[in-house]
């Protein structure tokens, strides 16, 4: 199965490596495909130091976790995804995060699930009938 993942998924799993979301970005490439925007590494930098303030890791330890988190999942370059379904995307999310829309216009063109513990941003999307959204809990029962 081919699954996007957005930041906080992998934020998720940087602040807390022993974790449910971890343990699945770590353990199940075999079952699961993963994918994201490449502005997600940007962001991990961008916060880099918020991370080491919460998690107390070293420069050293930090860079093997974000290994370990990022190396089954496919970077994509959000700019080469069609621009109409970028648009769509937007236009879904204007009113609830547009910066998920990548995410979710990289979902939509690699027909993938979207993986996503953001509550605010799955609900908008099933309000407006977008159903492609996958659970940590469902993502867990596939696995685990």
């Amino acid at each position: 199965m081919k699954v996007v993942v957005d930041t906080n998924i992998v934020f998720s799993a940087l602040l807390n490596i022993d974790s449910r979301i971890a343990r699945v970005l770590l353990y199940s490439e075999k079952e699961l495909q993963f994918y994201s925007c490449d502005f997600l590494k940007f962001e991990i930098a961008k916060h880099k130091q918020k991370i080491l303030r919460l998690t107390n890791y070293s420069e050293s330890q930090f860079s093997e976790i974000e290994f370990l988190v990022t190396k089954n999942i496919h970077f994509q370059n959000h700019n080469l995804i069609n621009p109409k379904i970028l648009a769509k995307a937007e236009d879904m999310l204007r009113t609830v995060d547009i910066d998920d829309a990548p995410f979710l216009a990289l979902a939509q063109s690699l027909k993938a699930k979207l993986w996503t513990g953001d509550k605010k941003l799955s609900n908008g999307l099933i309000k407006q009938g977008y159903s492609n959204i996958i659970s940590t809990e469902e993502i867990a029962g596939v696995i685990f």
